[in-house]
């Protein structure tokens, strides 16, 4: 209960802050809505040539479409203006503030920054994934949900995990921020069925920068095209690169010499 009070604490100042910027609202809508009339406009280009992309009809994609939102939305949330922030308090040597409170430090520079407009895409994901959804019709039923919902938690700590093993990084190198641009760029790939791409693409997109497991894996389960095997595998990764980034992230503290040094 703790942790939700602090989230909820930090999204209250975050809030007010950002309402002092209030045009920053209608900025984000703006952009937002022109990536995805983008997006939209491409997939009725290319479903005017061919009936099926990669295996996956028009509506399978559109509900991609609206995962790629949701998933990025949250990313931008949360997860990404925190782990910019602990890069930069590890260069300028502040992080000994955080360290310094009684809470995890992890959680606190996990949580500690929100971009509260991003939930306009987080929105806007909801939107769409919701029309394809009733577009598919009665083919989504209670077991595909529940499938769904465990695949977009798990995908969402793979993508968490990711981010805390890259930003941990700073510890030793010096500009670690282009690490986290090529992140990116290559989230850019995941509104666009994993099946697509060709093999050591597609490959690099699941185990090297698990955009997969963000975008396409939790789609499928809503599509019907997501097997157990894949499910298990989307878990089980989860729960080691928490363990992993949770490892290393210990590690680096290690290196850390903060102001005093």
């Amino acid at each position: 209960m703790s942790y939700l009070r602090l989230l909820a604490a930090f999204f209250r100042v975050s809030l007010r802050t950002e309402l002092a910027y209030r045009v920053n609202f209608f900025v984000q809508l703006f952009q937002s809505l022109l990536s995805l009339g983008m997006a939209l406009g491409g997939l009725a280009v290319i479903f005017s040539f061919t009936d099926t992309l990669g295996g996956w009809r028009p509506d399978e994609v559109l509900a991609l479409v609206g995962v790629y939102f949701l998933v990025g939305g949250m990313i931008r949330l949360v997860i990404q203006p925190g782990m910019e922030e602990f890069i930069d308090s590890v260069r300028m040597g502040t992080l000994d503030f955080t360290l310094t409170k009684p809470e995890d430090a992890q959680f606190l520079i996990s949580i500690r920054k929100v971009q509260i407009w991003e939930m306009i895409d987080i929105a806007l994901g909801l939107g769409v994934l919701g029309t394809a959804l009733a577009r598919l019709g009665g083919t989504v039923g209670g077991g595909e949900t529940a499938v769904f919902i465990l695949t977009l938690v798990a995908g969402g700590f793979i993508i968490y995990s990711f981010w805390l093993i890259l930003a941990t990084l700073s510890f030793w190198l010096v500009r670690v921020e282009n690490i986290l641009f090529v992140f990116q760029s290559m989230y850019e790939a995941g509104r666009w069925p994993i099946s697509l791409y060709p093999g050591w693409l597609r490959y690099g997109l699941t185990f090297i920068v698990p955009v997969a497991f963000a975008t396409t894996i939790p789609a499928e389960a809503l599509t019907g095209h997501l097997s157990w095997v894949t499910l298990l595998i989307a878990v089980g990764l989860a729960a080691v690169l928490l363990l992993v980034s949770r490892g290393f992230w210990k590690l680096g503290l290690r290196r850390y010499s903060g102001t005093s040094a």
